[in-house]
C-alpha cells in the first residue's frame, strides 16, 4: 500500500480499531500465484508485546493447501470510506476517495487444534454475545466442535511490518476541508464516520 507522508498513521490505537470494526478482511497470498481469501480475523493481545493476527479458512481452500510454516503474506483491512466530490471545493480540481486502511505483512505459523479451538471459541464469542439467544462453542458439545474443525485451517501470522493509512483530506485547505465535512454529515453512515474522523484530526 502506497502511503504518503500526510496520510502515514503511527496509531496503533487507530489500527486496533480498524481491525476490530472492520474484521471480515483479505488474507493474500503468493507462495505459488497470487491468491486472496476473504475471512474473519482477530488481533490476539494476550501477549500485548507480541501481539499477532489469527484466522481460519476452509481445508478445501487451495490457499489453505499450500501455506505453510514461514510463508509471507498480507492482511489488508479497509475501514470507513467515502467518495469526496470535486464540487465541494472552492475551485477546479478532481474528485477521490477518503478512506482508512491497515495492511500487515507477516510470516505463517500453523494452528495446532487446541489454538484453533480456542480461536474458534473467541470468535464465535465476539460475534455471538450480541445475539438475543447466544449459542456459543460450549454449547455445541466438543465431539461436533472437533468434527466440523476437521474442515478448518487455521493459522497466525505474526506481523513484520504494518502500514496505517488515514487519507482524510489533510492536504485540503480549511474552507474546503470544512465543507467536505458538512457534505459528508448529510450522506450515508460510511459518509458520516468520515466526517467524525476528519474533525478529530483537526482538533
Amino acid at each position: 500500500m502506497f502511503v504518503p507522508k500526510l496520510f502515514r498513521s503511527e496509531d496503533l490505537n487507530l489500527m486496533r480499531e480498524i481491525i476490530r470494526e472492520n474484521s471480515f478482511a483479505l488474507l493474500i497470498s503468493s507462495v505459488d500465484k497470487i491468491r486472496a481469501t476473504h475471512s474473519m480475523m482477530m488481533l490476539n493481545e494476550s501477549d500485548p508485546e507480541n501481539a499477532y493476527i489469527e484466522t481460519h479458512i476452509s481445508r478445501a481452500n487451495p490457499q489453505a493447501k499450500i501455506l505453510k510454516n514461514g510463508d509471507e503474506v498480507l492482511f489488508d483491512f479497509l475501514g470507513a470510506h467515502t467518495y469526496i466530490s470535486s464540487s465541494w471545493y472552492d475551485h477546479i480540481n478532481v474528485s477521490t476517495w477518503n478512506y482508512e486502511a491497515v495492511q500487515i505483512y507477516g510470516k505463517v505459523e500453523l494452528m495446532d487444534q487446541d489454538e484453533l479451538y480456542s480461536h474458534l471459541e473467541k470468535l464465535t464469542s465476539k460475534y455471538e454475545q450480541f445475539q438475543q439467544c447466544p449459542i456459543m462453542v460450549k454449547d455445541m458439545g466438543k465431539e461436533f466442535v472437533e468434527k466440523e474443525m476437521k474442515g478448518a485451517f487455521g493459522i497466525k501470522v505474526i506481523p513484520t511490518e504494518i502500514f496505517i493509512k488515514q487519507k482524510l483530506s489533510q492536504n485540503r485547505k480549511e474552507n474546503d476541508f470544512n465543507n467536505i465535512i458538512s457534505q459528508l454529515e448529510q450522506s450515508d453512515d460510511d459518509a458520516r464516520r468520515i466526517a467524525e474522523k476528519m474533525k478529530l484530526i483537526k482538533k
